[in-house]
């Protein structure tokens, strides 16, 4: 009977465990409202950017010189240049020059060329020669249209120059003619220059004395003393005619002792050395005793118009004086 209750009361205690677990499982999985989705909205596109730039009050720094700085945004308005002057427009009643011409590509000093032109609306048409500075020199009065044969000058060097002039009494057109000129001269040396010498060379004396910071010259054909600088200064060489006399000049300065292995100038150049406190200074003293020998001078004109003077000098060297005092050099090496 005991086992029987027994049994019964375990019987009861498992049926209570299991009734107590199913409730408790059953509570849990009880279905509630199904999630509702919350929707995603996508941003669209607006005319206001999605990223949002707020000015600073940021001071920009403050050009010190030199390049103004470039804008971060892109480039600034460029103002507009100014607009060009406007040109007067060919009138059909105008006068101009249909064309001018020669017969010659090349001629020499002292031959002729033969000039052909033709002008329109013009009452008078001139023709002129024109200097190495652009001066009108010699002028020839001339019809409209035709040809005229020139003799040119032995004394034109490098190429001569003719200007056709034509005018109405109003207004008046204008056109040049180079025809270059062959060189009748040669150089006493080589290689030659690129221009062409004004005569051809002269024999001369020429006394020539080295010094510290230059040399003197003398050129007989001339009775001319040149004062070479190479210190720098300016102007690179002078000019001076020579008033040493003998008779009543002394040849050089007695109580003068220059140091060793220098020397006193004597004579001509002796006396433009004294007597110039400029040359003295700059030259300073010679560094050896003067020369004589007969040498050759040449002159010309650079294409610059500009005068040079080519003396030969000691060692088969040849001296280019440029202008008046503006440079000095040595073309050929000994």
């Amino acid at each position: 009977m005991r086992r029987l209750r027994t049994i019964s009361l375990m019987t009861g205690l498992v049926i209570g465990w299991i009734l107590s677990g199913c409730a408790a499982t059953t509570a849990q999985i009880i279905p509630t409202d199904p999630p509702t989705l919350t929707p995603t909205f996508t941003i669209e596109p607006t005319d206001t950017p999605s990223v949002i730039i707020t000015a600073t009050s940021t001071p920009r720094p403050t050009p010190l010189g030199g390049a103004t700085p470039t804008p971060l945004f892109g480039p600034t308005r460029t103002p507009a240049p100014d607009a060009p002057t406007p040109t007067r427009a060919f009138g059909p009643n105008d006068p101009r020059i249909e064309f001018f011409t020669s017969d010659s590509v090349a001629v020499a000093p002292g031959e002729r060329v033969t000039l052909f032109w033709s002008a329109r609306n013009a009452s008078a048409v001139v023709i002129y020669q024109l200097s190495r500075t652009g001066e009108r020199e010699r002028l020839w009065n001339v019809d409209t249209a035709g040809n005229l044969t020139i003799t040119t000058r032995s004394r034109d060097r490098g190429q001569v120059t003719f200007l056709i002039s034509a005018s109405n009494n109003t207004l008046t057109a204008e056109q040049t003619l180079s025809i270059p000129l062959a060189c009748p001269v040669q150089w006493f040396f080589g290689p030659p220059p690129e221009e062409c010498p004004e005569d051809n060379a002269q024999q001369t004396l020429i006394i020539e004395q080295q010094f510290q910071s230059g040399r003197m010259i003398y050129i007989g054909n001339t009775n001319s003393v040149y004062v070479l600088f190479n210190d720098g200064g300016s102007p690179k060489w002078l000019r001076f005619d020579n008033r040493y006399d003998p008779a009543i000049h002394p040849e050089s300065q007695e109580n003068f002792v220059p140091p060793p292995n220098l020397y006193q100038p004597i004579g001509i150049l002796g006396f433009v050395w004294r007597g110039n406190d400029t040359v003295r200074n700059r030259l300073q003293l010679a560094t050896n005793v003067q020369i004589s020998f007969d040498g050759f001078i040449q002159t010309a004109f650079t294409f610059n118009n500009v005068p040079s003077l080519y003396i030969s000098s000691t060692d088969a060297t040849v001296l280019r004086l440029l202008g008046t005092g503006s440079d000095w050099q040595i073309i050929t090496a000994p």
